[in-house]
């Protein structure tokens, strides 16, 4: 099998790239860039309790806690009266704020350990192909080359060269909010807290207006974020000072004061304000050291299509949002997790086309009602004056708005918790004889309860996901037993017997304890955490049926949907967004649903040998045949699953290809309708000799 190509090496190319190899799938990440882009203190990002566990898994959850922060507290104030304040602790837990410089090089430093994967720097994207075996990707500068992949994903960013090959629409609206930064390092009155402060006073009384966010680092450093007013009017570093200035004048002089909001957070109430320039109505300016300044500009994109074929799309380079404190990060961290895991499946086992159009479904949907709740909330809380006449019809509105845009900044609502998956295609047709009600709905991500593995580890619940389905049995009391007792005693070994028979990887995991959940509930959990279903007992028929949901409904060829083969050169390949339109609603995969069942997973032999024989490497720009130019045999534009089976038979194979390990084995002188995608149908000797196993058949090519 050919690998994966990642096109793009930012935090949603490389933690996609990362888990993939952790699923022992090969990947190539190529980097336009020559390497590690210089650190900028102003540019951060905002992780929430779900992505952050995800990268934990990823390896990088030391090196992430040390860069970064998590807040004592976040505060909301509306000029000088405190709206809301959230204190974090252990069942609270607070985002975790990073440089994002940080968060690249702890990605680039858990992949540079992994032997399945690399970086290739300097390598331009500009011609894509695709056939019914694969993708075939060129690229110029100084590693230029044609490379072979058996899927590849455009992580590329907002400008992506991979969405304009496949001819993807990108519509949306440009400009939605501006907003002035600066990372400064000073005292703040109210140390490890975040602050978002609406119509603060400004500096010597002359009356309020704006939106200021302040969010600690560490180290003392501070990460300031003005709302500007809308427009496209130049923000002068004169005036960006001034802004910093005036903010922390004003709040070193209201805690200085002793105000509502401010008091009792550093700085002692009724303390001296320090000595002003000479005007009482003019606070001082404590000390601080500006680090860097910019403009950010929020965009609201979402593309038409996150699948073509093989090729796909991740992060920036299929959504654009970020009002509201919503975090444009955050969304492409799922967007990593959702697909990673199905195309490990894809990879080595053959995926049914419901599997791979399930990411465009899931991913494209949530994002979509994200995008969606942003453009309500917008009129209600940036329009000054409408706002006014809000405030004037409905007692309380200006606490309800900050308590919306304290839902997006810290991850909570429609605005910022994370997506329930309640139409996914992967989901039973219909509920499991013997469903329980649990307090996570189904679809919905699963509370990261302690739970005790197989090799006798209390770990939290979330410690566990990416490898397989998880299969949790609450059982109240377990825990004062020794594993050599609960692991033979009540339910354990019928259930373990039922998930060994189930079609894909499942561990069993024991829970004192789940909300909502009575004694004797077994929950089954998607690789990426969602909740799949709750049943009372061991039910083995129903648990078959779950997974064999999850997994699209069993394995298949297909490369699915429309190939939308890119041609040409993209010389401009970073060229500007296309013109804006309306976010669309939700537009799900193409492809025929379902696929041939069969289909198992390799041995670790059988990998290795694969792992061998795949183009790892690029192929060489002598090679006569990497991909014909001509593309004489394109998947046709089809949503039959059928059509596109059908180019699949021998004579349809390019000549030069190598023909990858499937990890099937077929009847005797027929062709292989399961496996993993990119294996090409082929016929076997009739009678496998005495002595010869399945494995040598297969390694030998048939």
């Amino acid at each position: 099998m050919d690998p994966v190509i990642v096109v793009g090496a930012g935090p949603v190319g490389l933690a996609l790239s990362l888990s993939l190899a952790r699923l022992d799938v090969p990947c190539v990440v190529l980097d336009e860039a020559p390497g590690a882009a210089d650190p900028r203190p102003a540019r951060t990002v905002v992780l929430r309790p779900d992505t952050t566990a995800f990268l934990t898994r990823l390896g990088c959850g030391p090196a992430l806690e040390s860069a970064g922060t998590r807040w004592t507290a976040w505060r909301a104030v509306r000029r000088r009266r405190l709206l809301e304040r959230v204190e974090f602790g252990p069942g609270n837990p607070s985002p975790l704020h990073v440089p994002q410089h940080a968060l690249t090089r702890a990605l680039r430093t858990a992949l540079a350990g992994e032997p399945l994967a690399r970086i290739v720097a300097g390598s331009r994207l500009d011609e894509l192909k695709q056939d019914a075996y694969g993708v075939s990707a060129h690229t110029r500068g100084p590693n230029g080359a044609w490379w072979r992949a058996s899927y590849l994903v455009g992580c590329d960013g907002p400008r992506s060269t991979v969405r304009k090959l496949l001819e993807v629409r990108f519509p949306g609206r440009t400009a939605v909010e501006r907003h002035a930064v600066a990372a400064l390092r000073t005292e703040l009155p109210w140390p490890g807290e975040a602050l978002l402060h609406r119509s603060p006073a400004r500096q010597g009384g002359g009356g309020s207006g704006g939106e200021v966010t302040a969010r600690p680092l560490p180290g003392g450093l501070w990460r300031l974020d003005w709302l500007l007013p809308p427009g496209r009017d130049l923000v002068t570093p004169d005036a960006l000072v001034a802004r910093i200035r005036d903010s922390l004048a004003v709040w070193t002089a209201e805690a200085a004061a002793g105000n509502g909001p401010w008091a009792g957070s550093g700085t002692q109430a009724g303390s001296r304000a320090p000595a002003g320039s000479g005007d009482p109505r003019v606070p001082a300016v404590p000390p601080y050291e500006l680090l860097d300044t910019g403009v950010h500009t929020v965009h609201h994109r979402l593309a038409r299509r996150w699948r073509r074929g093989r090729a796909f799309l991740a992060g920036d380079a299929a959504h654009l949002l970020g009002a509201l404190g919503t975090q444009g990060l955050d969304e492409g961290l799922r967007d990593a997790e959702n697909l990673a895991w199905k195309l490990a499946l894809a990879w080595h086992q053959g995926a049914s086309e419901a599997l791979l159009d399930s990411y465009q479904a899931e991913r494209r949907g949530a994002v979509t009602a994200r995008l969606r709740a942003a453009d309500r909330a917008l009129p209600l809380l940036r329009d000054g004056e409408r706002g006014g006449r809000w405030r004037a019809v409905l007692p309380g509105a200006a606490r309800g708005h900050t308590a919306m845009l304290t839902d997006g900044h810290l991850g909570r609502g429609p605005l910022g918790a994370p997506p329930a998956y309640a139409r996914s295609p992967l989901a039973p047709v219909t509920d499991p004889a013997g469903t329980l009600p649990v307090a996570t709905p189904v679809g919905a991500p699963v509370v990261d309860v302690p739970v005790t593995a197989p090799d006798g580890a209390e770990v939290p619940l979330r410690s566990r996901l990416g490898r397989g389905l998880l299969v949790v049995l609450v059982a109240p009391g377990t825990g004062v037993w020794e594993r050599r007792h609960w692991k033979s005693a009540g339910l354990m070994p019928r259930l373990s017997k039922a998930a060994e028979a189930l079609p894909m990887l499942a561990e069993v995991l024991v829970a004192e304890a789940y909300p909502g959940a009575v004694a004797h509930t077994v929950l089954v959990v998607r690789p990426d955490g969602h909740l799949v279903a709750a049943m009372g007992g061991v039910r083995p028929a129903e648990l078959y049926a779950c997974a064999d949901a999850v997994r699209g409904g069993g394995s298949g060829t297909g490369s699915g949907g429309e190939a939308g083969t890119g041609t040409g050169s993209s010389g401009a390949g970073a060229g500007g967004v296309e013109a804006s339109g309306d976010v669309g609603g939700v537009d799900v995969g193409e492809g025929g649903a379902g696929g041939d069942a069969g289909g198992r997973s390799r041995t670790a032999d059988e990998r290795a040998q694969s792992d061998a024989r795949s183009e790892a490497h690029p192929v060489p720009r002598s090679d006569p045949q990497p991909v014909p130019r001509s593309d004489p045999h394109p998947v046709p534009r089809s949503d039959s699953y059928a059509d596109s089976y059908a180019d699949r038979r021998p004579e349809a194979r390019p000549s030069g290809a190598s023909l990858p390990l499937d990890g099937t084995f077929p009847q005797a002188g027929g062709a292989v309708p399961g496996g993993a995608p990119g294996a090409a149908p082929r016929d076997v000797p009739g009678d496998v000799p005495e002595g010869v196993s399945e494995a040598q058949v297969r390694s030998a090519g048939g």
